[in-house]
């Protein structure tokens, strides 16, 4: 019965989007009537079957690992693959001029467990995000918003940026990805991002912490958030020769 009314509620519920514009203005000449007819034309006859599965929307904040001072704000946009794998396409914003940021996967603790531990250097745990309101899912009613955090306090993501646009000044997608990491303690994400974020969804983080503090703490992999013991896994790029009879 619990489950039928959350239902009810989540179909009651506003979207919570369109408050969030893209912080860069990409390079490029506006649409023509071409280009308009055939997207119309497009969203009438195409299927898009995979873009209607990603069917859930949570808001949090990254880190580049290896740089605590490169935050930033991260709509994804996700699929429940199964009970525990997720994955997310991660926007900017959530309206119109939302720029595809990266990618995150989430795995239940059952699954990260199993993993090698050079692979666990890449993943961040969501414990702190979840505890401390900082991770939302907007437009939800807060009993459907709570039961969701109860599911993803003891998960794991593994991020990837490919388009920095937290500096306005990369209007294209430049450079490489970077890994991404969450929080994991008081003091490290800057609260005038928290507080824009809870100014434009009309939601308050500190409400939220109170509100989960039931949700029980689950243990930490020691092998995750790498970037809080010492040297940060990060990406580099590398020239490599090519390699003979290659094609490419």
């Amino acid at each position: 019965m619990k489950h039928v009314r959350i239902a009810l509620a989540l179909l009651l519920a506003a979207c919570g989007g369109e408050n969030t514009p893209s912080n860069v203005q990409a390079p490029g000449a506006p649409k023509d009537a071409k280009t308009k007819t055939l997207e119309a034309g497009a969203a009438v006859m195409q299927d898009k079957t995979p873009l209607g599965k990603l069917n859930a929307y949570l808001d949090g904040f990254h880190l580049y690992s290896g740089n605590l001072h490169g935050q930033m704000e991260a709509h994804h946009y996700c699929e429940n693959v199964n009970e525990d794998l997720k994955q997310c396409v991660i926007f900017d914003g959530n309206g119109e001029s939302a720029r595809i940021m990266g990618v995150e996967y989430i795995v239940s603790a059952k699954l990260f467990a199993t993993l090698p531990v050079e692979e666990k250097r890449l993943w961040h745990s969501h414990a702190y995000e979840v505890k401390s309101g900082a991770l939302i899912a907007p437009g939800i009613p807060e009993v459907a918003e709570h039961e969701l955090m109860e599911k993803l306090v003891s998960t794991y993501g593994k991020t990837w940026h490919t388009w920095h646009t937290d500096d306005a000044a990369n209007t294209l997608p430049l450079g490489h990805p970077m890994l991404m990491m969450g929080f994991t303690a008081d003091g490290q994400l800057r609260p005038e991002l928290v507080a824009d974020r809870d100014r434009r969804f009309g939601v308050s983080t500190q409400r939220k912490r109170e509100s989960r503090a039931d949700i029980p703490t689950p243990p930490k992999d020691p092998e995750a958030d790498a970037w809080e013991k010492g040297p940060s896994p990060q990406l580099t790029l590398r020239v490599t020769a090519p390699v003979s009879g290659s094609r490419h």
